[in-house]
């Protein structure tokens, strides 16, 4: 007579899952705002901080590599440091939601949100 009960046991162990994985993906969103990278390029010359969210929070430029002759070479180095952030970022934001999936024994490599 209630041989169904067991299946919504499941369905509402399933919707507590799916909650704590929404709360675990919004803690996830507020440590990569936090979380910073840097990304540099002329060997160190100068070097881009960001979040993990791929927000430039910072600039550093060494003075030596200023000289006005050199202008294209200071932009690229520029350049390269903020995208060398960048991909930091999301190399650091790929990394912590594996660690999640992981946690939630999905399969590796599975990209959330859907």
């Amino acid at each position: 007579m209630f041989k169904g009960l067991g299946q919504m046991g499941d369905m509402a162990k399933m919707m507590k899952a799916a909650q704590e994985m929404q709360g675990k993906m919004a803690q996830m969103q507020e440590d990569l705002a936090t979380m910073t990278v840097t990304g540099e390029s002329g060997a160190g010359l100068v070097k881009a901080t960001a979040t993990a969210k791929g927000e430039l929070t910072g600039l550093d430029i060494d003075p030596s590599i200023f000289n006005g002759d050199d202008k294209e070479v200071v932009e690229d180095l520029i350049l390269a440091a903020i995208k060398d952030a960048q991909q930091k970022a999301q190399d650091k934001a790929q990394e912590e939601m594996s660690k999640l999936t992981e946690g939630l024994g999905l399969p590796a490599g599975m990209k959330l949100p859907f």
